[in-house]
């Protein structure tokens, strides 16, 4: 059940588990250059509003998908190789963070368990949270993984696992996600959602508890200070 969005801040969870792209680090723009990149060296062009499709699909659904999007199926495992190929260097290059993600997380550091659940491969999350200085903030790095049966966004696998590793029921932990991909994910694993970026159009607006513009808002950043005082009481 969506929680009311004026009850979200109002309400203590015992762990918080982010995504990591146009969440805590601003590499969707990389994926997006990837992507065209990945298109132009097989010689097509993006079809028109595709990086809306993409947005926060796994890197292998995403290749399969650029795939289909030219009618080039048999092309899917080749772009996918360019695509992972081309956001590494970019994000190897200029790894960014998204308004507020440093402050908001220091802020909550050792207050409760936080983990980051993310559609990308391991070695680019912790790569890029290093870089930001912000990976020894987080307790659990999960991420899709065939040999655990871990599955990726939209499925609930990554934020089901890592609400468990944090030793708390989804019920009880805050997902934290800029996609709705993302947020279908962490609603199906049972976690209140916090979106962050711009209000979706439609019924994309009811899919997150919550939206807020970036997590610098300040109204996010006072919660996250009084974490833990005695007038925030956790729920049973």
């Amino acid at each position: 059940m969506i929680t009311p969005a004026h009850d979200l801040l109002d309400w203590t969870p015992d762990a918080i588990v982010f995504d990591c792209d146009g969440t805590l680090m601003d590499s969707e723009r990389h994926w997006q250059e990837a992507r065209n990149r990945a298109f132009r060296e097989y010689g097509f062009q993006p079809p028109p509003g595709f990086a809306v499709q993409a947005m926060g699909l796994h890197y292998e659904d995403c290749g399969r998908l650029m795939a289909r999007s030219v009618h080039k199926p048999e092309l899917a495992e080749g772009l996918t190789a360019a695509l992972l190929d081309h956001f590494l260097a970019l994000v190897t290059d200029e790894p960014v963070t998204m308004p507020g993600a440093i402050q908001f997380v220091r802020l909550l550091s050792g207050k409760l368990p936080l983990a980051v659940a993310s559609n990308c491969p391991r070695v680019v999350v912790e790569g890029s949270l290093t870089r930001a200085g912000l990976l020894g903030h987080f307790q659990h790095i999960v991420v899709p993984d065939t040999g655990d049966g871990i599955r990726p966004k939209p499925h609930p696998d990554v934020y089901a696992v890592a609400a468990r590793l944090c030793g708390v029921r989804p019920h009880r932990a805050l997902g934290v996600e800029d996609s709705l991909t993302g947020v279908e994910a962490a609603r199906r694993a049972g976690l209140r959602v916090l979106g962050v970026g711009p209000r979706p159009q439609n019924e994309g607006a009811t899919q997150a508890d919550l939206w807020l513009p970036t997590l610098l808002a300040p109204e996010l950043l006072s919660w996250a200070r009084s974490y833990g005082n005695p007038r925030s009481v956790p729920e049973p």
